[in-house]
Parts: C-alpha cells; structure tokens; sequence
C-alpha cells in the first residue's frame, strides 16, 4: 500500500515543531500556576507572559481566557453571557448548535452566507468566522456593525480562522489549538471587556475554574507565532485540486463564496459519501464527511441541507495543511477519478 496521505486538517492538524518545543518545556514547568510558593509564581509569569505573546500575535486588545478548546470556550461564553443568547446562524458547529435551545436561527443563502441585517438584534448573536464543512467565511465586519446596531454582543467561533486569518470583528471569540498547529485539548475564549460575563469562580481570573494548562498555552502560542504566510500556496493547492476535480466530473459547493483556502467541498455525482470515504480510506487517504465532530452521525449535513446542496450525501471534505503538496494534490486527484469512474 502507498504511504498515508492525510487530508483532513480541517478535523486537526499536526503539531507543528515550535509547538512541540513549547510544549516539552512547558512539561518541565510542573508546578501548580495558582499555588503561591515560589515555583508556582514561576508558572504563573510563564503563564502570564503566554498571554501577552497571545495577544500580541493575534493583535487582540482585549482579555485571553485558556480553556481546553472551542467547545468549552463557546460553553463559557453562550453560559456565562450577561447577554442572553438571541440568535445562532443556522450552519453554527454542533458545538454551539446544542447550547442555542430556543434562540432564533439565522438562515443562509445558497452560497452559505448570514445576511447581515438579519443579525440586527439585542442580546448574543453567534455567527461563525469560517464554516467547519464549506470553508465559507462569513461578512463579519458587516455583521458585528448590525448586531452593536442594535445594542447586541456579537460571539464568533474562529475555530477554522485563527491562524489562518486575520482576527474578526466581535466582542466574545473562540479559537481550538489543534486547527493551527497547536495542542489537542487547548483554546481560548477571548472578551472584549470582562463586563459582558458573569464570574464562575476558580482560575482565570474567576472566569474558569481548573487547573491552567501551562504547557497547553506556551504550545499554542508557540503555533500561533509561526503565522499564516502559508495561505497563497493553500489558495493555489485548493486551485490545482478543485479546477481538477471539476474537470473530473465534480462540483465543488459554495464555489463562488467567499472561502478559507484550506477547505473545500466536493460532490461526488452518484457516489455516496459513506463510499467515498471508505473507498479513500482503503487507498490510505483520509478525507471527511463535513464535520469530524458529527461524522458517526447518520444524519444529513445540516450545513449543507440549510444551503440547499443538492445531493449532500454526495459530498465529501477535503482540507490541506501546511504539510500538503501539489503531489499529494495530484494523487488525490487520480484516486478520486479511480472512484468517480468504477
């Protein structure tokens, strides 16, 4: 069998080797950040001195929660919001999704996109930066404009975005280490101002309790350091595949949306997902099904359901890293044409 080929950074992405320094050294700082003693201070600059670095590198002027990733900070946001939650777009992660009870839900057009007179309203609107299945970016400048319009907080899920793209326009974002090349089971939750939450007692300034995760945090602000100088080349890999796949037979979704370079859609005409992937797989390739989150789901993509793609148990992720080349391109080509044709 030919060697893996992995294509599914969108689920997550390996550690990048400044990371994994970060992390090592991390791990050697042991003690408790909130214990008082001498060796916890010296956690606690470290861990403070990871927050400045953070901020720095993402150019937020506003507050830095850690947190174990995107599904917890979005919890600690949507939970602990001064502002009730008012609306959630309609192709929001499942992690968002679970929490949004019987808030308002913002549809979509055809292309994915939120209207943004629709976000005009008081409360919490939750919009994402990038959509985890399409890579469709969402017109935040426009949408954070209606939303503080109308005396709202605007809450962004920059999961897919952070360092990759500049930061959104938003009070409350979430970002998830493990989509940059940092750590599984590290994140943040960033504020605008304190006073759009309400203080759950423990660490993090009261904000989160648990014990911080140090080396969590130097790992992922070692991740975000080393940039995204590396879109341009994602954008002309994305070309070379989907300009290929297109001349295939395939359709790519959300081809003329506004779209993260690193993510694209693809139908598969008469081939179903499911067999896609176990085709792929078989082939030593690993692709995904929309969102690894929901992949044992039996469900449609509501994603693409809510677009109206037609034949969305047809279409298949593909997602690039930092590690991708165009031969890799080329050899998913070949194997997807070996399926489309058998």
């Amino acid at each position: 069998m030919p060697p893996s080929l992995y294509l599914d950074h969108a689920a997550t992405t390996p550690l990048l080797p400044a990371a994994r320094d970060a992390l090592v050294d991390g791990l050697a700082r042991w003690a408790n950040p909130s214990s008082p003693h001498a060796a916890g201070r010296a956690a606690r600059a470290a861990l403070e001195k990871a927050r400045t670095r953070m901020k720095a590198a993402l150019g937020w002027g506003g507050e830095v929660v850690f947190t174990s990733g995107a599904s917890e900070g979005l919890a600690l946001a949507i939970g602990r919001s001064k502002a009730p939650l008012a609306a959630v777009s309609v192709v929001e992660h499942e992690a968002v999704l679970r929490l949004a009870g019987d808030a308002a839900r913002l549809p979509v057009d055809r292309h994915g996109l939120v209207d943004p007179a629709a976000c005009a309203l008081p409360g919490l609107v939750a919009v994402q930066q990038v959509n985890n299945e399409t890579g469709v970016i969402q017109p935040l400048a426009e949408i954070a404009a209606a939303v503080r319009g109308a005396g709202g907080v605007l809450l962004v899920d920059a999961a897919q975005g952070a360092g990759k793209l500049p930061l959104p326009e938003a009070d409350l974002i979430v970002l998830s280490a493990h989509k940059f090349g940092g750590p599984i089971g590290t994140g943040a939750l960033l504020v605008r101002d304190w006073a759009m939450l309400h203080p759950a007692g423990g660490q993090e300034r009261g904000y989160r309790p648990g014990t911080e995760n140090l080396p969590g945090a130097l790992a992922m602000v070692a991740a975000l350091e080393a940039g995204a100088g590396w879109m341009e080349r994602a954008a002309a890999l994305r070309q070379r595949l989907e300009s290929a796949l297109v001349a295939a037979g395939g359709e790519i979704v959300a081809a003329s949306a506004p779209r993260l370079a690193t993510i694209g859609s693809v139908r598969m005409p008469g081939r179903s997902a499911t067999a896609q992937l176990i085709r792929f797989d078989g082939m030593g390739i690993a692709v995904s099904a929309g969102s690894a989150c929901s992949s044992g789901s039996l469900r449609a993509s509501h994603v693409l359901t809510a677009m109206g793609v037609p034949h969305a148990g047809e279409v298949i992720r593909v997602s690039l890293g930092r590690e991708t080349t165009e031969a890799d391109v080329d050899r998913f080509v070949a194997a997807w044409t070996e399926v489309a044709r058998a």
